[in-house]
């Protein structure tokens, strides 16, 4: 099945806005463990 130009431009941004949704959380939660590691507290928030 061939799809237009436009379905695949909205296909490749829904990927791209899903995974920098993904990203972000993995960042998130990466940057509190070594927060809590080295301050031995709860990050800012």
């Amino acid at each position: 099945m061939e799809e237009s130009p436009l379905v695949k431009r909205l296909m490749w941004s829904g990927l791209l806005a899903g995974i920098g949704a993904l990203a972000s959380l993995a960042t998130a939660r990466v940057s509190a463990l070594i927060w809590k590691r080295v301050f031995r507290e709860e990050p800012p928030g």
